[in-house]
């Protein structure tokens, strides 16, 4: 499985607005996802309360996971951006 490291970009990190944009990335491309913090437990990136359970702040380092490169971009992507503005 391949997997990126991305900064949290969003103002106060992945609360609920954040999360949820993230875990409906993840459920329209249909396929596995993951999240975790180094040293952390893996979570499914496709719930926006598992991704809210990871506690990460702004500038806190997540692991992105998934065997399908594209989506594991754009979910990088998403979690670098500011979901706040």
């Amino acid at each position: 499985m391949a997997s990126t490291t991305v900064i949290v970009g969003s103002a106060i990190g992945l609360h609920a607005r954040p999360a949820n944009i993230i875990a409906e990335a993840v459920a329209t491309a249909g396929v596995p996802v993951t999240l975790s913090l180094v040293g952390g437990d893996p979570v499914d990136a496709g719930s926006a309360l598992m991704i809210m359970t990871l506690g990460a702040t702004k500038g806190t380092d997540v692991i992105v996971s998934s065997d399908d490169q594209p989506i594991l971009d754009r979910i990088a992507e998403l979690i670098a951006a500011d979901l706040d503005a």
